[in-house]
C-alpha cells in the first residue's frame, strides 16, 4: 500500500481559530455537510424500522433497490433493473475501496478533484495518475478511470459529448470508467447527464457505474445512504466481495432510504433552499473581488481573487469566513479556494454582510 496523505482539513485548523474569534462567530464554507432537517417522512421510516435484530442484506431490500431504479428513471432518463443496485455505506467508502475491489493496479482521476479518488489508487497499492485528457495517458492500461459531473470542487459539468468520448476511449481499452454523480440532481446553469443515460452509453451499460448519494439531495450525509449501479456484471463481483466483506446497510437506513429515493417534493425543497443561498453569495463573493469560475452546478462557488490559496484562506479567516483552499484538490487549484453553500441561512446572510 502507497503512503497516506495526511488529512487535508487538518492544515485548515489555524484558520479556523482565526475565523472563530471573530464577533459573529465563524461563517463555516469549507466543507460540504447539509446543515437543514432530514424530511420528517425520511426519520418516519427509520423510527419505523428500528426493531431490526437481524442482519440486512448486503444486496439491500427489494423495496430500496426499486427505489434507486425508479428514481433513475424519473430524474434521469436512465432504466436500470432494480437486481442491479448496490447499497453502499456513503459513497466516499466507495471511492475509496473501488479500486481495492476491481485489483486495479492503474486508475486515472481528474486533475482537479477529491483526495479519496488518489487515497482509494493509494490503498489498493495501484499507480494513481490525475489527469484531464485520454491523449497523455500514453499507451498504459487503464484499469479504473473517474469521472465526477458535476464536479467537486469546481461544480463544472461534463456535456454528454465528452462523456461519449470517454466511454468510447475506455471500451476500446476494456477499462472501467466510474462515474461520480453524487451532485448530479443539484445542476443551475447546465443540466448534468449520468454516464448511463443512453445519449452517452448508447443504451449499455458495460464497464461503466454511476455512484449516487443522498446526503445532499436528502440531507442524509449522517446515514451513510448511497448506492451504485451499472453493468451487471461488475455490481454481480462487487456484491460478491461486500458479502465477504460484511459491507451491510443497517435495515433501518436501508427503509429510510426508500422513503427519500421515492420522493421528489423535499428534494426540490432542498434544492430550492441551495438556489437562494446561492443567490445571495455569490453576487457578494464578485462584489468584493473574487471571479466565480465554472460553478454552473452542485454545492460549492469555485472562487479566485488572483492570490495563492492559502492567503485568500487567510483574508477570509479575518471575518470569520473559512473557506477550503484549492492545493486540497490538486495543484491546479493553487489559486483558487471552494466555497460551501452547506450553511444556515442566518449564517449566509452573515456571511454576505462581512463580505461587503
Amino acid at each position: 500500500m502507497n503512503k497516506l496523505p495526511d488529512f487535508p482539513w487538518d492544515r485548515l485548523e489555524p484558520y479556523k481559530e482565526r475565523a472563530l474569534a471573530h464577533p459573529d462567530g465563524i461563517v463555516d464554507l469549507s466543507v460540504g455537510t447539509p446543515v437543514d432537517p432530514v424530511p420528517q417522512t425520511v426519520q418516519d421510516a427509520l423510527t419505523a424500522a428500528a426493531d431490526s435484530p437481524g442482519y440486512p442484506l448486503t444486496h439491500g431490500t427489494k423495496a430500496l433497490r426499486e427505489a434507486a431504479a425508479g428514481w433513475l428513471a424519473r430524474r434521469h432518463g436512465v432504466t436500470v433493473d432494480p437486481q442491479h443496485v448496490l447499497p453502499l455505506l456513503g459513497s466516499k467508502e466507495f471511492v475509496a475501496w473501488l479500486p481495492t475491489y476491481l485489483g486495479a493496479r492503474r486508475v486515472v482521476f481528474p486533475e482537479l478533484a477529491y483526495p479519496t479518488y488518489d487515497v482509494g489508487a493509494r490503498l489498493a497499492g495501484a499507480h494513481g495518475t490525475a489527469s484531464d485528457s485520454t491523449v497523455a495517458l500514453g499507451p498504459e492500461q487503464v484499469d479504473l478511470m473517474w469521472v465526477n459531473s458535476p464536479a467537486n470542487p469546481t461544480g463544472r459539468v461534463l456535456p454528454a459529448e465528452h462523456l461519449r468520448k470517454v466511454v468510447a476511449w475506455a471500451r476500446e481499452r476494456g477499462t472501467v470508467v466510474a462515474s461520480d454523480e453524487c451532485y448530479i440532481e443539484l445542476g443551475w446553469d447546465e443540466q448534468p447527464v449520468s454516464i448511463l443515460h443512453p445519449d452517452v452509453c448508447g443504451g449499455s451499460h458495460e464497464g461503466l457505474l454511476a455512484v449516487h448519494s443522498l446526503s445532499k439531495r436528502s440531507n442524509l450525509a449522517g446515514y451513510r445512504a448511497a448506492f451504485v449501479t451499472g453493468d451487471p456484471v461488475l455490481v454481480k463481483r462487487l456484491l460478491e466481495t461486500r458479502k465477504h466483506a460484511g459491507m451491510l446497510m443497517p435495515q433501518p437506513v436501508q427503509a429510510a432510504m426508500a422513503v427519500a429515493l421515492a420522493d421528489d417534493e423535499h428534494a426540490a425543497e432542498q434544492r430550492e433552499r441551495y438556489a437562494a443561498r446561492r443567490a445571495l453569495l455569490r453576487p457578494a463573493l464578485e462584489r468584493a473581488g473574487w471571479r466565480i469560475d465554472h460553478s454552473t452546478a452542485g454545492l460549492y462557488f469555485w472562487a479566485s481573487n488572483g492570490q495563492s490559496a492559502w492567503d485568500q484562506v487567510g483574508k477570509l479567516a479575518e471575518i470569520g469566513i473559512l473557506v477550503a483552499p484549492g492545493e486540497f484538490y490538486g495543484s491546479a487549484g493553487e489559486r483558487h479556494v471552494r466555497v460551501a453553500l452547506t450553511a444556515s441561512d442566518e449564517r449566509i446572510a452573515a456571511a454576505v454582510r462581512r463580505l461587503q
